[in-house]
């Protein structure tokens, strides 16, 4: 590989949110070699200008759904293999032409959708696939309609579909080492009720305790963890009790609930712009009746519970969670939450954070030595303006992942 030399930008450092002006990043093997002020770029290196212009690290959206093209995921569900993947893939690319290197895939998207964007097969973000979420009998990955007689869920041979249903203590021990063996990188479960399924309201628990842990153990017994759908105190903290590390959503959470969470080292993954998306065009591309009724008990929340899990010490992964016609809302993400917590901590949320959940602290969501050279080149400075990450990467000059250019304007 061709060594890669950014010259004279300026380098964001997110772990002291300090720029660093006029320093050179020196690119070889698809890993940050030196950082400096002073450097020079080696003969034969493809050299970048990045004067006047921001180097930050890629960002991190720890919770997506790659093939989720429709508001209606009963429908996606349905839909053959082939054609799921197909309409994938622009949603994949305009992901990373956001600037966003990495992504944690909370149900749906399988190992091969990660291989083909880790050999250059497809453009897009890396993808840490969680595989099938697993669901409960009417829980929150169960879109089969109520009738007299239920079908037999197709769920764990269609990739559109984002969970498989599963029930039992020994079944979920199943489910969780087959989607290991499948590729997924963590397991999701959906312990609470959602917004997007038919016959689950949000209040509802998914999974029994013992179905949880025997969950929580087999993947602690492949050496990942679980990630879990919940939205309120009650279903919080039974998760993170079980053993989760990871919540999602969690736009009910209480200050005790909180407090619980940082005591045993919980993150949560708060996903504030699906409800808006999902509030303002949801009926006009199919989201079911049943779902928008639900999205308002939730939609106020979010923001009172950023506050909440911030005064309690809570890490916070950037999550955006879209689904059909919104995926281009993803980058608001950063705007909901900086309106709240400030510039800083949101690119924190993308970066520092994000990596850690992933596994991946001092490889990912840094510009440091030895750290995979996930860069963007941006016309402007995000600590300052969180608007220059905004309009589809518009002012993302230059993206590069893993060492190779993925996107020059400049």
């Amino acid at each position: 590989m061709t060594p890669l030399f950014i010259a004279n930008g300026n380098v964001l450092d997110v772990h002291t949110l300090t720029m660093h002006a006029g320093h050179s990043v020196l690119v070889e093997g698809g890993r940050i070699a030196a950082i400096g002020a002073g450097l020079q770029a080696p003969e034969g290196a493809e050299v970048v200008d990045a004067a006047g212009l921001t180097v930050m690290p890629g960002m991190i959206d720890c919770h997506v759904h790659t093939v989720a093209s429709s508001f209606n995921l009963g429908n996606v569900a349905r839909l053959p293999n082939v054609l799921t993947m197909l309409r994938a893939l622009p949603i994949m690319q305009a992901m990373l032409g956001r600037g966003f290197t990495s992504v944690r895939d909370a149900g749906g998207a399988d190992w091969s959708l990660a291989e083909a964007v880790r050999t250059g097969l497809i453009s897009g973000p890396r993808i840490f696939p969680s595989g099938k979420a697993l669901s409960q009998t009417g829980g929150h990955a169960d879109f089969r309609p109520r009738s007299d007689e239920l079908d037999l869920c197709s769920c764990v041979h269609k990739l559109g579909n984002i969970g498989r249903v599963v029930d039992g203590v020994d079944a979920c021990r199943i489910a969780v080492r087959e989607e290991i063996l499948k590729g997924a990188t963590q397991i999701k479960v959906m312990a609470s009720g959602g917004v997007a399924s038919p016959n689950d309201p949000i209040g509802n628990l998914g999974y029994s305790e013992d179905e949880l842990r025997a969950i929580v153990e087999e993947a602690g017994n492949a050496n990942t963890y679980v990630m879990a759908h919940a939205y309120t105190p009650r279903a919080i903290s039974r998760a993170v009790r079980c053993g989760v590390r990871t919540i999602e959503h969690g736009n009910l959470v209480d200050r005790e609930t909180a407090e619980l969470m940082a005591a045993m080292g919980a993150y949560m993954v708060p996903t504030m712009i699906t409800y808006e998306g999902l509030a303002n065009e949801g009926e006009k591309y199919g989201l079911p009746a049943l779902s928008i009724a639900k999205i308002e008990g939730v939609r106020g929340p979010g923001r009172q519970a950023l506050e909440i899990l911030a005064n309690a010490g809570v890490k916070m992964g950037l999550g955006s969670d879209l689904l059909g016609e919104t995926h281009y809302l993803q980058a608001e993400e950063l705007r909901l939450r900086a309106e709240v917590l400030g510039n800083g901590p949101v690119l924190q949320q993308a970066t520092l954070i994000g990596a850690e959940i992933l596994g991946h602290k001092g490889e990912l969501g840094e510009v440091t030595q030895g750290a995979i050279a996930d860069l963007l080149l941006v016309d402007g400075n995000p600590l300052h303006d969180i608007q220059c990450l905004l309009d589809q990467g518009a002012q993302i000059r230059a993206i590069v992942k893993d060492g190779r250019i993925a996107k020059n304007t400049l």
